[in-house]
């Protein structure tokens, strides 16, 4: 059982790096790219994959939960199953609304983004849907974040009762 938590945790933690990761990508390719519609391009393509990934091991996890130990704290483990589904969430709504309602304003607009005059309504609402996906980004990293947390700190035996408190005392760990 300890082996499919450790999965379980190498899962959310890569996702949780390649969240992070994905922050540094992108303020990188609006400095280093000529163009910001090929830095956007960039950007866009990573994060439907960073999405994706995301959904997907959110599913995985939460059908994984299913499996834990009888004996395991069910408050935690329904944490943790809100948690996971909170990501599912944020990458479904990052992706299937946000991403795609950035994309049809951006179709709107018909000419590069740096063109449009900083009052276009069409601007403003590209502004705001491109902050409601950091904002939801964000908020399933902190789920992620509480979900790793709450996988690591599971406990997998019943803690053996000691009878000395002294943390020195190894005779039990040496009998056979």
């Amino acid at each position: 059982m300890k082996f499919l938590s450790d999965i379980r945790l190498l899962l959310i933690g890569l996702w949780l790096g390649a969240a992070c990761f994905f922050i540094a990508v992108a303020q990188s390719a609006f400095a280093v790219l000529p163009a910001r519609e090929m830095a956007g391009a960039v950007v866009n393509r990573t994060l439907s994959v960073l999405n994706y990934s995301g959904l997907a091991i959110a599913l995985i996890l939460l059908l994984t939960s299913l499996l834990i130990h009888k004996n395991a704290n069910r408050i935690w483990l329904w944490a943790e199953r809100f948690m996971l589904l909170l990501i599912a969430a944020a990458c479904a709504v990052g992706q299937f609304v946000i991403g795609l309602m950035l994309l049809s304003v951006r179709a709107q607009m018909g000419r590069p983004i740096d063109e449009v005059a900083a009052d276009d309504p069409l601007k403003i609402q590209f502004n705001n849907l491109h902050e409601y996906s950091v904002w939801v980004l964000m908020a399933g990293m902190g789920a992620a974040l509480i979900a790793f947390f709450i996988i690591s700190n599971r406990k997998f035996s019943p803690a053996a009762k000691l009878t000395t408190t002294d943390p020195f005392d190894f005779d039990k760990e040496f009998k056979k």
